[in-house]
């Protein structure tokens, strides 16, 4: 995912009402840009920080910018959640994620299961592959966890998910950490114990995890490798 317009540097002032961020820009001048991720962005609202911002192309749109990353310890972090389905859909198309390549055709946001949609539905002639992206910024010593927050529609999905196995197909719920500086994954169970027991529950009955870190820059964003996964109910987050 590339970047054609250059992103705009600013440094953070505050962040409010969930999608709402004021950022003084680099020119000094002052903007209130959407902030594209309604989770609790921990270690990502410090006042002050370095952030980049992208400007609309629709001149009428509210707010004409965009949050797209911030910059934490040295290290560029993608928070804006629409980015992650496109990346997936990016990375299996140039076969950078070789466990989803068995499908003659690539589908986005097909209903499914109960009043859902499915991020990325693949098939072939005799099954479907149902891939679910969640987004992943939050990062606990060497660890990136998910999520950040609570979120019941999470745990639905990977209910739905499950169903689908069910059903004779195959689930996959993929991690996109937009980060580089990660050695593994866990589970923010001490944050939505319910979407860790459920995602748990959900890998026993078949349904399959993959996480990926990114490559992460103002120039654009790039899923790089996979990355460990520990999932043991024992050892997860909290």
């Amino acid at each position: 995912m590339i970047f054609h317009d250059p992103l705009i540097r600013g440094s953070l002032i505050k962040r409010y009402k969930r999608f709402l961020v004021d950022i003084e820009l680099e020119d000094g001048s002052f903007i209130t840009a959407h902030c594209p991720n309604s989770g609790a962005m921990q270690g990502l609202t410090d006042p002050g920080i370095p952030v980049w911002v992208s400007r609309a192309s629709n001149p009428s749109r509210k707010l004409p910018y965009t949050w797209q990353m911030a910059e934490v310890d040295g290290v560029f972090v993608g928070m804006n959640t629409a980015n992650p389905n496109a990346l997936v859909e990016e990375a299996i198309r140039s076969g950078v994620i070789g466990e989803l390549q068995d499908y003659q055709s690539m589908r986005r946001e097909v209903a499914y299961g109960k009043n859902s949609r499915i991020d990325i539905l693949l098939e072939n002639d005799n099954q479907k592959i149902y891939v679910e992206v969640k987004n992943v910024h939050m990062k606990r010593g060497k660890i990136a966890a998910f999520p950040s927050s609570v979120t019941a529609r999470g745990a639905k999905h990977m209910r739905e998910l499950m169903d689908m196995v069910h059903l004779g197909h195959k689930a996959y719920v993929v991690y996109v950490v937009q980060r580089n500086d990660c050695e593994g994954f866990d589970l923010a169970s001490d944050i939505d114990p319910v979407y860790a027991q459920t995602t748990l529950r959900a890998l026993e009955n078949g349904v399959e995890a993959l996480v990926y870190a990114c490559d992460v820059s103002p120039n654009g964003i790039s899923i790089k490798n996979r990355l460990t996964i520990n999932l043991d109910p024992e050892t997860s987050s909290g």
